[in-house]
């Protein structure tokens, strides 16, 4: 792990219906960030439209692009202007009838890195994302950028400490996750509470078994006529599970915060977790449930 400093930028935002208006707002955030001196930026999950998996409506297929695409060419250019890493979220049409939940990379000279497609689709009420995406057949991946090596998960990997981990044992120095998670407005508080919990304490986890640094960038604002809000909270984790950002829950914003990769070496000598990891042990994994 090297011992320099990378400054991480985060846009947690709201969404509209209008595509152009959305990368617009995604663009100046991470000039924002830029200007702060970020050297990656983050963004969330499906940024360019509403979170339209709430309903299964074939016309929402319209939404999608080919990656690369116009939003990939968009961000390559601005990726080259600032000179900064973009991670960015987004719907892909890979051909009719196949489409995915992708995350492009885009390297600091504009270069196009490759794409990760979410693996773990959930199916909720409010989630109906099976209806809309093909589960990832690309793996896990890690991108080597100018900047560092990290590697990306969305949304519902963040549930599965099988996806960190094989990400972190490639080679990566961060874990970023691209996110949409909300509440339902009519829910009561104390849940609100515990369900935001459940969602940073298992991805804090990630940060301390695998001894990396964790960032995971939410959306924010009511969506689905006001049934749901996105809580926000976008946050960053040390390897040892510390948030050492975390963003409002009700307002946007553009947050640079610098993180030592120096700090998973020490963590990782100190705890040594994946020294002592029994990979002899650990076949019964690949089983769906061990009940015989």
């Amino acid at each position: 792990m090297s011992d320099k400093i990378v400054n991480v930028g985060t846009v947690q935002m709201s969404c509209s219906p209008d595509y152009s208006q959305n990368l617009t707002k995604a663009s100046d955030g991470i000039r924002k960030a830029a200007a702060k001196g970020a050297d990656i930026v983050c963004l969330q999950e499906l940024f360019t439209s509403l979170y339209f998996c709430d309903v299964e409506d074939h016309d929402n297929f319209k939404l999608a692009e080919a990656i690369p695409g116009p939003s990939t060419d968009h961000l390559s250019a601005l990726s080259k202007e600032l000179g900064v890493v973009i991670i960015a979220s987004l719907f892909e049409k890979r051909t009719s009838g196949i489409y995915h939940n992708t995350t492009a990379v885009l390297d600091a000279d504009g270069a196009y890195l490759g794409k990760y497609r979410k693996m773990h689709i959930p199916d909720d009420p409010g989630y109906y994302e099976k209806f809309y995406f093909t589960p990832g057949d690309l793996g896990y991946k890690v991108f080597k950028t100018k900047k560092v090596t990290f590697g990306v998960l969305i949304c519902w990997d963040q549930w599965y400490p099988e996806a960190a981990r094989i990400t972190a044992l490639m080679g990566a120095e961060i874990l970023f996750y691209p996110t949409a998670i909300g509440w339902a407005a009519s829910q009561d508080e104390k849940t609100n509470a515990e369900q935001f919990n459940a969602w940073q304490i298992i991805q804090r986890s990630h940060a301390v078994a695998n001894g990396v640094h964790v960032v995971s960038v939410n959306r924010v604002g009511f969506e689905q006529n006001g049934a749901m809000k996105f809580w926000g909270g976008s946050f960053v984790s040390n390897p040892f599970g510390t948030v050492i950002y975390q963003a409002p829950h009700d307002q946007e914003e553009i947050q640079v915060t610098p993180l030592s990769l120096a700090d998973s070496d020490r963590y990782r000598t100190h705890w040594p977790f994946l020294r002592d990891r029994r990979i002899d042990s650990y076949q019964p994994i690949t089983r769906r449930f061990i009940d015989e």
